[in-house]
């Protein structure tokens, strides 16, 4: 789906470009955005290297063993249907401080990891295979996707990238917009969790 978007896309607006008479600027756009492509990837290659690599210290030091038994009655909140033992919790925890440091790439593993061994939860518990997402599973990627960012390192570096004169100007209104959109992303899963449990009941 997304390959038809990036075509349609594209070709949108090539056709828009020279309809408007402005090949010579989609010219241009395409010699110089790969350079500002790279660019950007070394910065961002730079920042996401240190920060990954803080993490895999941070586990094999114990450090995140540490965060998540400190972490554990929040993630018990808000994922109840996990077994406290189960190795989903650690992905989550992971996934949960990666994104609170703003590491948005370096988060990505542990997510798919969190993700997979959910699946695999719940696949143990149906005693087959599930098709459909798990309650958990929904609750992970929401909470993911809206997720509290105390340092957003990924946009940091893209506005120093781009010359802002103040990168890390966005630190205090990213904590408020991801602090509101957080707490309304868990509100609606809890609200979400507790319709399923009485149709289920309902159904019984």
């Amino acid at each position: 789906m997304l390959n038809y978007l990036w075509a349609f896309m594209v070709l949108a607006g090539t056709l828009y470009g020279m309809i408007t008479g402005n090949v010579d600027k989609i010219t241009d756009a395409l010699l110089t955005g790969g350079g500002s492509a790279i660019d950007m990837a070394m910065t961002l290659f730079g920042v996401v290297a240190l920060w990954t690599g803080l993490m895999n210290i941070a586990m094999k030091s114990g450090l995140i063993n540490c965060i998540q038994e400190k972490l554990s009655p929040v993630v018990t909140f808000l994922f109840p249907s996990v077994p406290k033992e189960h190795r989903a919790r650690k992905y989550i925890t992971v996934n949960l401080v990666s994104n609170f440091l703003g590491l948005g790439v370096a988060a990505t593993p542990a997510g798919l990891k969190a993700m997979e061994a959910l699946s695999d939860l719940q696949d143990d518990k149906a005693g087959e295979h599930i098709t459909s997402m798990s309650s958990a599973m929904c609750a992970f990627l929401v909470i993911n996707i809206s997720s509290i960012q105390l340092i957003p390192i990924t946009v940091i570096a893209y506005r120093a990238q781009y010359g802002s004169i103040n990168p890390a100007g966005i630190i205090i209104p990213g904590i408020i917009a991801t602090s509101v959109s957080t707490l309304a992303g868990i509100i609606f899963v809890k609200i979400m969790e507790k319709k399923d449990k009485i149709v289920h009941k309902n159904n019984r």
